[in-house]
């Protein structure tokens, strides 16, 4: 992704144990390619692979044992 001087930067950080939250104008795509409609400035992507709304993070990872490793 390109930014331009006026545009604020993309950043990903990984949560431990948790989601990647992902700020700035990031195009979040489907398995198709498809862009995701989003409707925050920062979002958080599930990792544990239990979420009930992917690809965001629902809380999911507190309950089913998800370790993000060291």
């Amino acid at each position: 992704m390109t930014t331009t001087s006026d545009e604020a930067p993309v950043t990903v950080t990984a949560c431990p144990d948790g989601p990647l939250l992902v700020r700035g104008p990031a195009t979040i795509l489907d398995d198709d390619g498809e862009p995701v409609a989003r409707r925050r400035p920062t979002v958080a992507l599930c990792r544990c692979g239990g979420t009930a709304i992917a690809p965001w993070c629902d809380g999911t990872h507190k309950v089913n044992g998800y370790r993000s490793g060291e």
